[in-house]
């Protein structure tokens, strides 16, 4: 019975019995997972510059009670889902300049948009796959204008980041520099909100609320454990979200689970891995430099 039961889970987890024939099927699946692990990775290393990871959890809860209303209301879900993010950004973004003040706020938001959501959940009469999928995504099943909406939201999301990338790069690593040297800080958090807003949007709808973290803020943290380069960092972390995203969807495919376990998973170990390449990479960093000091501080005391 157990080897029976134990073949049963793994089967539900692994199975690639009619893989290329399923593969043909998830082309825009695959394409929606490249574009929001690569845009997801790039915006992610903002996210931790600037402390903002509750700020996306936060987004998100709003972002999945629109997506319920206009779920229960017969709207369409892309754009309930745009709704609840945009104003929760412009909430964080406006009230929020400062680290406290933006904490307390998103503590605020964060249970009052998820007792929304739940709250349409429980009264939407429809199928219950429709209500587990804006909690734990539904990338299997995108469609053309799904896609085609997280193709024009990415486009504009890495063309804003682009045009404001040198002075949000100063104000994210040193705001207080940045301030004195006339950055427009109120304007690049604004900005920058409403840009997370949109990337948390489209996440919703692919991945999940609950599991957007995996996607903006894991594989940024991760390249940041490994590096400190500007330029290595936002590399690092879009190939670690465009693998965690695309794997998941590849391994999701031979499976009968949603595709959330496989994205977070494969986030999740990329991050233990990069954590455990830091420090063996800081400890031969100190032994490098043990000599020198105890070189200096001999010649000192002679």
């Amino acid at each position: 019975m157990s080897d029976v039961l134990a073949t049963d889970f793994w089967s539900s987890i692994f199975n690639f019995s009619d893989y290329g024939r399923l593969l043909v099927l998830v082309q825009n699946s695959i394409i929606a997972a490249a574009i929001l692990g690569i845009v997801g990775g790039l915006i992610g290393v903002f996210v931790m510059q600037r402390d903002m990871a509750f700020a996306v959890h936060g987004i998100s809860e709003l972002s999945f009670a629109g997506a319920a209303g206009a779920l229960l209301f017969g709207a369409n879900v892309v754009a309930g889902s745009l709704v609840g993010s945009l104003l929760a950004a412009a909430i964080i973004g406006v009230l929020g300049a400062r680290a406290r003040d933006r904490n307390s706020i998103i503590g605020v938001l964060m249970p009052f948009g998820l007792g929304l959501g739940i709250l349409f959940l429980a009264l939407y009469p429809g199928r219950s796959g429709n209500k587990f999928g804006l909690l734990t995504g539904q990338i299997l099943s995108v469609d053309i204008p799904q896609l085609g909406v997280l193709i024009g939201i990415s486009i504009v999301v890495l063309a804003v980041l682009l045009v404001i990338w040198r002075p949000l790069v100063f104000d994210s690593v040193d705001p207080d520099v940045a301030m004195a040297r006339g950055v427009p800080a109120g304007m690049l958090s604004i900005v920058f909100m409403i840009l997370l807003g949109l990337m948390v949007a489209v996440s919703v709808q692919i991945i999940g609320a609950l599991l957007v973290l995996a996607l903006l803020v894991t594989p940024a943290a991760a390249a940041l454990r490994i590096s400190s380069s500007p330029v290595v960092v936002p590399l690092l972390a879009m190939l670690f979200g465009f693998v965690s995203a695309v794997g998941g969807v590849l391994l999701a495919i031979g499976g009968s689970l949603p595709i959330s376990p496989y994205v977070t998973t494969l986030s999740f170990l990329i991050y233990i891995g990069c954590r455990i390449a830091g420090r063996i990479k800081g400890s031969r960093l100190r032994r490098r430099r043990e000599p020198s000091a105890r070189a200096a501080t001999a010649g000192v005391t002679g």
